[in-house]
């Protein structure tokens, strides 16, 4: 008998075999038994949280109506174009967002009967599954993303999918890698049987543990922020006069920060809840910040000392007003002889104590000025004195601030490094 002769008794028109009707019409469920070996797997998206992968998708089941005993071999290579002329279970990616068949150089198929009936149906494919992803660990995180295969037609009373227990029912090839990601040994391989309004539905999984590598992050995230906070501490070390240098240092790193910031969201998608990332730039950004309001508070404790003398020449204005005598001084014209204003009442804003001469000089130009004792006398050196120790007192108040600095914001951003690294390296890679 030729082969043409023996498929056309096997399965053509006049063996009476049905391909739209199952094995084991009306009896048992037809048991089909599944593995994969995984060519390829792509990236992993964040954004649209999904995965690409390339698949040999390999179905085996038994169909009494392909046993045969009049050919030698015990198994035969047929055609993919044979696979119209049998049966073959209606399986569906449940997970599937997009997919594709491989007909480069011809349609990557293959089909294999077996003396006892049996059915070997391999094919080859390129899968977008969705893979729902918790970020809150980001970028330290283990992703888990499943492969579902369910039956789309068939309820389970007509038919069965099962992982093959004779063998490794999830392979992967030698050497794959991927960019971001280590996939792990394990893959928990399990069921998902869906149940809806039309019936009860056999469903099989398989989930891979994806871990996230970090060395992409820490060297265009962690790292660079880090420097632009140690950047803006050199601000510490610089003359408080020096307030272009301080405010520009400040300003710049503030907004390179924020910068930063808003590029380590861009990739990822906007949920709701706060990622590991986000607390890193976010510590860095107010540390940042803060070295900024730390030279507005220097700038202001250094200058405090002229609103307190301003103020204190502002209450002997009005202690010298309240005397009964101030009367005559403020009626006095610019006759010769006339007496000339005390020198602390005479100060005005802006003016060194002693400096209000604008009367003496007006009785100099008529040559009575000497017969003035008011006139006459010399500048209060207390007052002087005074002024300079205010002023010597607050700079160095100033000068505290930028000391205590140096050590308190490098020591406190060490004791946050600390506890962040710890929390998301040690304790939440121990979690479940």
């Amino acid at each position: 008998m030729s082969p043409s002769d023996f498929l056309d008794k096997l399965m053509g028109r006049t063996s009476g075999y049905d391909a739209r009707i199952r094995p084991n019409f009306k009896g048992p469920p037809v048991n089909v038994t599944c593995n994969i070996f995984i060519n390829s797997f792509g990236s992993v998206t964040e954004t649209t949280m999904d995965y690409r992968v390339n698949v040999f998708l390999r179905q085996h089941w038994n169909d009494p109506r392909l046993t045969y005993w009049e050919y030698p071999d015990d198994s035969l290579d047929l055609d993919p174009s044979m696979l119209d002329s049998i049966w073959k279970p209606d399986l569906f990616f449940a997970n599937e967002k997009g997919a594709n068949f491989h007909e480069v150089t011809t349609d990557n198929k293959l089909l294999r009967i077996f003396r006892n009936g049996g059915v070997l149906y391999s094919i080859r494919l390129t899968l977008i599954l969705s893979c729902p992803m918790d970020l809150k660990n980001f970028p330290m995180d283990t992703q888990i993303c499943t492969m579902q295969l369910e039956s789309f037609g068939y309820t389970m009373t007509d038919l069965i999918f099962e992982w093959e227990k004779e063998q490794e029912a999830v392979q992967v090839a030698e050497g794959l890698t991927l960019p971001q990601f280590i996939l792990r040994d394990e893959k928990d391989l399990g069921y998902c049987t869906k149940s809806y309004n039309t019936g009860k539905f056999t469903c099989i999984e398989v989930k891979f543990h994806l871990e996230r590598q970090m060395g992409y992050y820490l060297i265009q995230m962690y790292i660079p922020s880090l420097l632009i906070v140690i950047l803006s501490w050199v601000s510490f070390w610089i003359n408080m006069d020096a307030a272009p240098a301080r405010v520009g240092l400040g300003i710049t790193t503030v907004l390179t920060m924020t910068t930063q910031s808003a590029g380590s969201r861009a990739s990822l998608p906007k949920v709701s809840y706060v990622k590991a990332i986000d607390i890193w730039m976010a510590i860095c950004l107010l540390f940042v910040f803060a070295a900024l309001l730390e030279y507005a508070a220097v700038n202001f404790v250094s200058r405090q000392h002229k609103e307190l003398l301003r103020l204190r020449r502002s209450q002997r204005r009005q202690r010298m007003v309240s005397k009964d005598w101030a009367g005559g001084l403020l009626g006095a014209d610019n006759r010769p002889g006339a007496p000339c204003m005390p020198w602390d009442w005479l100060e005005v804003e802006g003016e060194a104590p002693g400096y209000g001469l604008g009367h003496c000089l007006q009785h100099m130009k008529s040559g009575a000025a000497m017969e003035s004792p008011i006139c006459s006398l010399p500048a209060p050196a207390s007052l002087l004195r005074e002024g300079e120790m205010l002023r010597r007192r607050y700079v160095e108040r100033a000068k505290r601030i930028d000391t205590i600095s140096r050590a308190v914001f490098p020591f406190a951003f060490l004791l946050l490094n600390i506890f962040y690294w710890v929390l998301y390296r040690v304790l939440h890679q121990a979690a479940p």
